[in-house]
């Protein structure tokens, strides 16, 4: 059963939608319960999100991989915007219309895993999304979201939503202390207005700093290229302290060689890298390599 509320103030129509049960059966793959939730988004989401349906429908039975390229071409040009996803209380918001790195490698991910089941409804789409997003596929309070996203690798490999191919394509681990969002409070809205839930961020800084975390070195990029599967998601490492990954972005092949498909804050929109891979990495002052997340 699904209740809808629309509000409307002058402003585009924004509506909030309440799932009593829509989320028990959203993964072909993995069925996953979870509590009901109330989702935000704007009319043109489901206009964008149904293109996408009527473009992509007949590619139902092509490789996760194929489905995240063509997916994340879509929405070249998309505007980059940041914090699209803080809202007063935890909710899923679906934003189609502008996104950052993560938002946007989540969408692909999650429209491409919509458009391999079949079941090419909003509905669908929204709990693929939130399975996504969220520890466990639950959305319980801000600290729910996968705001590291060396969690976000770690628990969507617990979901069997992607695969962690750092360890075996390079072997080489990453020593980090995750302390970042708890020592920078002020740079997170929410931490900013609710001290209290500092204490509980620094337990997961704990938890994810105990985990053998590898990656793949910029130096060994060309080494390994051939190892990279378009469609594969990567998280850039840093060199900033406190934390592992400081951008996310897509995998696709030009002309032999491994570019990077992401929304870019530099460039303010959706972009493929003008340099290949390596070279975006090689240019880049604070980055020392990447993780690999593969599409299940």
């Amino acid at each position: 059963m699904i209740y809808i509320r629309k509000i409307t103030n002058g402003d585009p129509i924004i509506a909030f939608i309440l799932l009593l049960f829509l989320f028990s059966c959203s993964s072909p793959t993995k069925n996953l319960s979870v509590a009901p939730v109330s989702i935000l988004f704007q009319p043109d989401d489901k206009e964008i999100l149904e293109q996408i349906f009527n473009q992509y429908a007949v590619k139902q039975g092509t490789s996760i991989s194929n489905l995240m390229v063509d997916v994340g071409r879509y929405f070249m040009e998309t505007p980059y915007v940041a914090h699209t996803l803080e809202t007063e209380k935890e909710q899923l918001v679906i934003n189609l219309r502008e996104m950052d790195c993560t938002t946007f490698a989540e969408n692909c991910l999650a429209i491409s895993r919509t458009l391999q089941s079949g079941i090419l409804t909003f509905e669908q789409f929204a709990s693929e999304l939130q399975q996504i997003r969220y520890r466990n596929g639950v959305i319980d309070g801000y600290l729910s979201r996968l705001h590291y996203f060396c969690d976000w690798i770690f628990d969507n490999q617990q979901k069997e939503m992607i695969t962690d191919m750092s360890r075996k394509i390079a072997h080489t681990p990453l020593s980090k202390h995750f302390n970042f969002m708890s020592t920078h409070p002020d740079s997170y809205i929410q931490l900013k207005e609710n001290a209290a839930l500092i204490d509980s961020i620094e337990k997961q800084e704990q938890e994810i700093t105990a985990r053998e975390i590898y990656f793949i070195p910029e130096a060994r990029i060309a080494e390994i290229e051939d190892l990279l599967w378009d469609g594969d998601i990567v998280g850039i490492t840093t060199g900033i302290e406190g934390i592992a990954i400081s951008h996310v972005g897509i995998l696709v092949r030009l002309q032999g060689r491994i570019h990077l498909l992401h929304a870019s804050s530099k460039a303010e929109k959706v972009v493929i890298s003008e340099n290949t891979l390596e070279g975006y990495l090689l240019e880049s002052k604070s980055a020392t390599g990447i993780m690999v997340a593969r599409p299940q």
